[in-house]
């Protein structure tokens, strides 16, 4: 399966009511899920990013659950698809 990695900053109404975010982020994890995404890891951090999250499922419901994270309000987020080690072998093992 794919992994994705997802960088998430807070919007005004999540910053209002960031001391819910740890309870967010257990109904978030339950739909993951529930939707067939496994979640690797799940970081608050300081700089340009309050969260930084790395989860693993099909395209499809990774945009699913990523379009019903938005629509809530409380984060803005920037989802890129990553890539391992062997990946990364198989496709730099055809260049010149």
């Amino acid at each position: 399966m794919p992994v994705y990695v997802t960088l998430a900053s807070f919007t005004d109404q999540g910053a209002r009511s960031v001391k819910e975010s740890p309870a967010r982020y257990e109904g978030f994890k339950a739909q993951a899920e529930a939707a067939g995404i496994k979640i690797h890891s799940m970081h608050w951090t300081t700089g340009a990013y309050d969260i930084v999250l790395v989860a693993e499922g099909s395209e499809e419901a990774i945009m699913k659950l990523s379009l019903q994270t938005a629509a809530m309000g409380n984060i803005r987020t920037q989802t890129m698809r990553g890539f391992t080690a062997a990946e990364m072998k198989k496709f730099v093992a055809g260049m010149k």
